[in-house]
């Protein structure tokens, strides 16, 4: 049976929970907000199968893309709500169009994340945009499965852990599955967003987030979020607290610091990501409205993407990596990790924890209180 003993050998991808043959295989939220299966040994039979489909355990080898390229969507509207490109969509599209299913992440009536198919053009629009979120999957590997054996075309978009989970719950290979695998730095804590969500919305319903809202511009973007009844809003650009959270590795899944599935690992047909250093690379596509990595890791990915219409370029995989760390490497956990999550616990306000751990040790007192009035004077009323 599946036991975690250290967190970090678990990256939250629930194929043991949907392997399961005898549904004993709960998921369940630890202290720091992360799920992480727990058994119920006495309906356990010991077959050993959420063992097989485990992507930690079970690592595939690191593989070159075959191709990389920087894309562009050319319907403009789609690209901007978009968080790079807008190359998903011109996917997503083309496999509806051919009777298909798309899986992919949307919020949800509590604005956290999980995911769910569609197979209409409207319902992909839920699924465009980042959500720097661990996504709940759900039963979705499951259903995939459903649809594959139906005969159906189905795209499945998620995190490499989470392409790398549904392909080891498949067990083989399917001709009428095409994967995306979203380049991602790392999944921050549903918890940590939750309290900073409530905290930023001082109790306002929420009517819409973008977490990459390009207002300003794509390289200038920010996270903004838009409450019912006044019509308030809320904007942080991508400096503030909850994105440096991320990029420090500070609010993050302890796996993502090993990711099982980074480099080719995850077994997918395509990648898919921000081209950022674009503008020095091929500064003719760049007009600060997003543009796509594609990286092709499959002959069906390559096939698929050589039908679509759409501006690009070819670039080397090295050049890049100078612009893109998270191409060729992975950043430790933050020292102070579990530090930041017991206080999260106090009735502390986030955003003076998210101040204790952030701010380098050379702020002074007086920058500390100028943030934090910021910050209050930032809330929606």
């Amino acid at each position: 049976m599946i036991n975690i003993i250290e967190k970090v050998n678990c990256c939250g991808c629930s194929a043991c929970v949907q392997a399961c043959p005898k549904q004993c295989i709960c998921f369940d939220e630890d202290e720091q907000g992360f799920r992480y299966p727990l058994v119920n040994k006495d309906l356990c039979v010991d077959c050993g199968l959420c063992e097989n489909v485990c992507p930690c355990l079970n690592q595939n080898e690191k593989k070159e893309p075959l191709k990389v390229v920087a894309a562009k969507n050319p319907n403009e509207d789609v690209r901007l709500k978009s968080s790079s490109g807008g190359f998903f969509s011109m996917i997503a599209e083309k496999i509806i169009d051919e009777g298909g299913v798309v899986f992919g992440a949307r919020f949800d009536e509590n604005w956290e994340v999980m995911h769910d198919y569609t197979e209409t053009l409207d319902g992909i629009e839920a699924f465009r945009g980042s959500k720097y979120l661990q996504s709940r999957i759900g039963e979705t590997y499951r259903q995939t499965r459903v649809f594959l054996n139906d005969g159906r075309k189905v795209l499945f978009s998620g995190t490499g852990c989470q392409i790398a989970g549904l392909k080891k719950f498949l067990r083989k290979d399917y001709d009428n599955l095409l994967t995306i695998e979203i380049l991602c730095h790392s999944v921050p804590s549903p918890l940590v967003w939750r309290k900073y969500m409530n905290e930023k919305c001082n109790g306002n319903q929420i009517e819409s987030i973008n977490f990459r809202d390009k207002r300003s511009g794509w390289s200038n973007y920010s996270y903004s979020i838009v409450v019912k009844h006044n019509g308030g809003e809320y904007i942080e650009p991508a400096s503030g607290h909850y994105m440096r959270g991320l990029t420090s590795n500070l609010t993050t899944r302890p796996s993502c610091s090993q990711c099982p599935a980074r480099f080719g690992k995850s077994g997918s047909d395509i990648v898919l990501g921000d081209c950022w250093g674009i503008w020095n690379l091929k500064p003719e596509m760049d007009d600060n409205k997003g543009v796509s990595i594609v990286e092709t890791f499959s002959p069906k990915g390559q096939h698929f993407i050589s039908d679509l219409n759409y501006e690009y370029t070819e670039l080397q995989l090295e050049d890049l990596a100078k612009y893109n760390s998270g191409l060729s490497t992975l950043k430790p956990i933050h020292k102070e990790h579990n530090s930041f999550f017991m206080e999260m616990e106090s009735n502390i306000p986030v955003s003076i924890v998210f101040d204790k751990y952030l701010l380098t040790s050379n702020k002074s007192l007086s920058s500390i209180l100028k943030r934090v009035l910021l910050s209050i004077l930032n809330r929606i009323k």
